[in-house]
């Protein structure tokens, strides 16, 4: 899809909104789509959009346990921004914890969505392609594929969970604070604590086994790659 426009997928229950946001998205020449239900939206090919507006509360399957979907069975690591009303800090966390990229708070502005999702869009994980290859011992990380493997094994992560071992991996040996893990993965408008990051850590450590005991946390100094 590189030599095409960037797609996206909107999935919300109000018709109205819909067509605002596809049209505003479609004049910054982004391809967008629309499903008015989490069931329709799963019917559709999701490997073939490159980002996903996602509302929380709809009449069937919320947008979470959609996210859960696309995530766990799925398998997939296109980035989601979720729409919602909710800002209770244990929303957010869900969200996130169940593979969330963004989130927007419901009333929003167009122009403010538009935003998120040309951010979300470009934002990649730094000046990582200049070394698009990561490795220790087994572990290999490519950030052109965007695939993790242990011993040629794929590991599915989240898009989040994927931007940050990559980010650990080329500062090897180096604490990276949470703050600037925030500041580089997530958008700096999205409402997230240092929380998010630890949430992620965790769920990296599991994923990548054995060298899940390599990534150090340190109070005040943030968390370190020590292989």
């Amino acid at each position: 899809m590189s030599n095409q426009s960037p797609k996206i997928l909107i999935v919300d229950d109000e018709h109205d909104l819909c067509e605002i946001l596809e049209f505003n998205i479609a004049s910054e020449g982004i391809e967008a789509e629309i499903a008015y239900s989490a069931e329709e939206a799963l019917k559709k090919p999701l490997d073939k959009f490159n980002l996903i507006l996602l509302d929380v509360m709809m009449g069937g399957m919320s947008g979470y346990k959609m996210a859960a979907k696309i995530r766990k069975e799925l398998q997939l690591t296109i980035p989601i921004i979720f729409l919602t009303a909710k800002t209770d800090e244990n929303d957010l966390l869900t969200g996130f914890n169940v593979g969330g990229d963004d989130y927007i708070s419901k009333p929003f502005s167009i122009k403010e969505v538009v935003a998120r999702v040309k951010a979300v869009l470009k934002r990649g994980i730094g000046d990582l392609s200049s070394n698009n290859i990561l490795k220790a011992d087994d572990l290999e990380v490519d950030t052109t594929s965007k695939t993790v493997t242990i011993s040629g094994n794929q590991i599915n992560l989240t898009r989040k969970e994927f931007d940050i071992l990559a980010l650990l991996l080329k500062y090897r040996g180096k604490y990276i604070a949470r703050t600037e893990i925030l500041d580089r993965i997530w958008s700096d408008e999205v409402i997230v604590t240092e929380r998010n990051v630890d949430v992620n850590i965790a769920r990296l450590r599991k994923k990548i086994a054995q060298y899940g005991q390599f990534i150090k946390g340190k109070m005040g100094y943030g968390y370190c790659f020590k292989k």
